[in-house]
């Protein structure tokens, strides 16, 4: 599990700083007449794919999927575009997915 953490920490920090990022832009984005959530949406998917891209980042290697680079990389940019939101996601299903296998494993030993 600590190889787990050490793999998807540099995309939470990086989801979290864009996040905080949006947060201050927030504001300024709302004196100009755009499409708020729109925009927004296009700078966080941007700069998400770019952190991704720009610091190697995966999120699917470090859960033993293995595809091509590229494609980890997408999905990791997507990710962290998301925010703190889309990494809290990924651990709240490994939590899940964890706590499934503990029961069948307790459920098959007492058969």
């Amino acid at each position: 599990m600590d190889k787990l953490v050490e793999g998807l920490g540099p995309a939470f920090a990086a989801g979290f700083a864009l996040q905080q990022l949006l947060e201050i832009l927030d504001p300024l984005v709302g004196k100009i007449k755009v499409d708020k959530k729109l925009l927004l949406g296009v700078v966080s998917l941007v700069l998400g794919l770019a952190l991704s891209f720009g610091a190697g980042l995966s999120v699917l290697q470090p859960l033993g999927v293995t595809i091509a680079s590229f494609w980890d990389t997408i999905i990791t940019g997507l990710i962290i575009s998301a925010g703190t939101e889309g990494i809290n996601s990924i651990m709240k299903f490994l939590g899940y997915t964890k706590d499934n296998i503990k029961e069948k494993m307790k459920t098959s030993t007492e058969h």
